[in-house]
């Protein structure tokens, strides 16, 4: 969805490390190894897409168990539907991140759906039978994850003006609370159920 999403960033270090010429053989490379430790194989799926399955859907686990319940990569999520998730980096995180967070994606992403939504409307008004069935039901779909980013938004502007600092000597644990019910997984690094605002 973003041209810097953590896939993009994944592709354009193994192009700075390793070469524009051996990119492909070494984004398969990834994938496969991906295929063999910890996510399964799919039909004709390109590498790239793999990685970024494995990115959506396995990594914050494995990273949670790599780090012993003490991440250093944090995951903003905007809660089941999945409609944003955002992972940051603890010794990158300064007092205007959730600011820009906002800003930069979920404002945007917001826009997005709600042009999606709109469109879709538009198509199931010409459209009759199971067309229709299907437009209605991606069209809910996306309303659920559309609520659901709302609802991230309002109490990541309340969270973004407090402009919370994060002292590293206070540890992962005491730092990782501080952001309520934005992070993924509170009560597993914290031991307490996150505070709601």
């Amino acid at each position: 969805m973003f041209d810097d999403d953590v896939t993009s960033r994944v592709k354009e270090f193994v192009r700075t490390v390793w070469d524009e010429e051996h990119l492909h053989e070494n984004l398969e490379f990834i994938a496969e190894s991906l295929c063999l430790y910890a996510i399964k194989p799919k039909k004709g799926e390109s590498a790239l897409d793999t990685i970024r399955r494995y990115l959506s859907t396995q990594f914050w686990k494995d990273h949670l168990k790599m780090y012993k319940k003490r991440p250093i990569y944090w995951l903003f999520s905007s809660g089941k539907e999945k409609a944003f998730e955002c992972l940051v980096y603890l010794h990158r995180y300064n007092d205007a991140t959730l600011a820009r967070m906002r800003t930069e994606y979920v404002v945007p992403l917001l826009a997005r759906y709600q042009a999606n939504i709109d469109r879709l409307n538009e198509q199931i008004d010409g459209s009759s039978g199971g067309e229709a069935t299907r437009l209605k039901r991606d069209r809910d779909n996306l309303s659920k994850k559309f609520n659901e980013l709302r609802s991230f938004d309002d109490r990541l502007r309340h969270y973004a003006d407090m402009r919370i600092s994060i002292d590293l000597d206070d540890g992962v644990k005491v730092n990782y609370g501080k952001f309520g019910d934005l992070l993924a997984d509170v009560k597993t690094i914290t031991g307490n159920a996150p505070e709601v605002i």
